[in-house]
Order: structure tokens, then sequence, then C-alpha cells
């Protein structure tokens, strides 16, 4: 048995014994097809947990870029990894608005309007599953580039996104260390493209798991670069401290809202745009007025979703 087929025994294993059951006791037998695709996703998201704890936090004590702790901080960015990893959270927005676009996209076509699926761009070629998975991947990272840049430069949004940069110590749980609000945008938004694109959810489980492993990886306080020629091709772990610098990551020259190296998962947007920048160095991390001024970004869990809401009424009002 392969470790695909071990990871699908025991998603059976937890749907049979306890997911059906559950459902149909609570009369929710419509919702099991569903279920058995979030055991799926808990299960892929289970794996993520093990490999952050058993390789990533071991790879962060034998090189890291400054003494490995465990504050209350950094256990902060556990909870936030379970609630993510093991909440099936991007699974919800997926299933739930997946009706309302094919209910779009079936009004389009019967207007006699045209619809747009990446499978059809090349018959023949891009039926074949990872040809078009490859294409996916591209198409939504380059949307996810322009997404983390607008969270950069747009003040209600950055409100949000600026928890995320307020950890000073940057670890392999950093990842999801975001606020629920700007997860929800950013999940439906991306979900509503991949559902109009045609990505099955197969593969929309691969391209999450793949992007979310990566992610923990450049999060990491691991002192790891690419050779020159790969750091061109795939964002590292040097490359994405850089965007969490102090004055560098999240600002323009001029303390201008901004910042460089947004690629997730290739950078070559932001060579596209003119946004990336290399560095040998492995830069402090965190936010200038956290730092400078002293300003709180919250301690615990409800305390930071808080003061996002906060920070954003406040950049609203201030933009009214």
């Amino acid at each position: 048995m392969n470790w695909w087929e071990g990871l699908q025994s025991l998603q059976d294993a937890i749907y049979s014994e306890w997911v059906a059951p559950l459902l149909f006791a609570m009369g929710l037998g419509n919702l099991l097809e569903m279920g058995y695709t979030a055991m799926a996703w808990w299960v892929m998201g289970l794996c993520q947990v093990i490999f952050i704890a058993g390789v990533l936090m071991p790879l962060e004590r034998w090189r890291p870029v400054e003494p490995p702790q465990w504050t209350a901080q950094v256990r902060v960015d556990v909870l936030y990894t379970l609630i993510h990893r093991l909440g099936v959270f991007r699974l919800v927005f997926f299933f739930t608005l997946e009706p309302w676009v094919q209910a779009f996209i079936n009004a389009l076509r019967l207007a006699g309007l045209p619809t747009f699926s990446i499978d059809q761009l090349w018959p023949g070629v891009t039926d074949v599953g990872w040809v078009s998975f490859l294409i996916y991947l591209v198409v939504l990272d380059a949307l996810n580039y322009g997404y983390h840049r607008l969270q950069h430069q747009w003040e209600p949004l950055w409100a949000l996104h600026a928890l995320h940069h307020s950890q000073r110590h940057l670890n392999a749980w950093t990842d999801n260390r975001n606020h629920l609000l700007d997860d929800a945008l950013h999940a439906s938004l991306m979900s509503v493209v991949a559902l109009i694109i045609g990505v099955e959810p197969g593969q929309f489980l691969v391209w999450v798991a793949l992007t979310q492993l990566a992610e923990s990886l450049q999060h990491a306080n691991l002192r790891l670069a690419w050779w020159p020629w790969a750091e061109r091709w795939f964002v590292s772990p040097r490359f994405h401290r850089l965007h969490h610098a102090i004055g560098i990551g999240h600002e323009f020259p001029g303390a201008v809202l901004g910042g460089h190296n947004f690629g997730v998962l290739f950078p070559w947007w932001d060579l596209i745009f003119r946004t990336a920048r290399y560095d040998p160095h492995f830069y402090e991390t965190g936010i200038r007025d956290q730092v400078e001024l002293g300003r709180d970004y919250g301690q615990g869990f409800w305390h930071q979703q808080a003061l996002g809401l906060v920070r954003l009424w406040r950049s609203w009002r201030s933009a009214a």
C-alpha cells in the first residue's frame, strides 16, 4: 500500500465509523457527499500539521535565522494553523459557492453568452488531468499575487492583513496567522475563480495542500535559499522573509503601503511587475509602527481578531 492509498483508507475509516453515522443521526443525510470530501481535507490537513511539527520544526532548530522560541505568540500561530488546516476552511467556501457559480454559468449559457473553462483551451491536451492542473496552478498563483499585492496597497485590506505581518518571530506555523474576515474574502475569491475556470474538487484539494505546504516552508525560521537560478522559479524562505522585513516587505520608499515579494509559489509575477527584491540578508520581521511606536496588534486570538476589526473600521472612516 502506497501513501496515497493509506490516506484514502484513513479517510474511509473515519467517514464510515464516525462521520456518516453522525450525519444520519442529525438528519443531515443530504450532506453525506460533502462529509466524505471533508474527510479528505481533514486527513490532508492532519498530514500538513504532522509535516510542520515533525519536519519543519526540527529544521528550524538545525539552521535557524534566530534562536527558536516557543512564546505565547507562536502558540497562537499554532491555533490559527489548526483552525485552517483541520477545520476545512476553504472547503466550506468551495462547496457553498459552487451552486451559485454553476447557476450563473448555466444562466449565461441559456442566454447564448460564452462561458470559459480551461479544459476548453486546447482540446485533447488540457483534457489530460496533470496538464490542466499545471495551468490551474499558474492561473491561481497569478490571482494570489494580485490579491496579495492589493492587501498591501488598499488600506481596508491592509487593516486586516497587518495581523499576518505582526509576528516578530516568523516560524513554520505563521502562514495561517490571518484575520478570519481576511481569510473569508480570500477563500471566496479563490473558490469562485477556481469554479469558473473548471477546477475539479480533487484538483482544488491538491492545489490548496501544495500551496499551504509551500507557505509553511516559506515562513519557517530557517536560514535557507535556493540556488540562484531556482530563486527565480520558486519562492524560498529567504525570498519570503524579506516580504516580512520591517520597513521593506510592507512598504515602498517613504513609508507608503506596498512592499516586495508578493509571490506565493512563483516569483515570476514579482519579476514581471518589478516588485521582486533579492537580498542575501535575513532581516528582522514585523511592522514599522509596531517596532518604532509600540502599536499593539493583539496578544491572543480574540484580541487580534477584535483589533483587526477596529483597524478596518478606522480605515473606512478615514477614507470616507
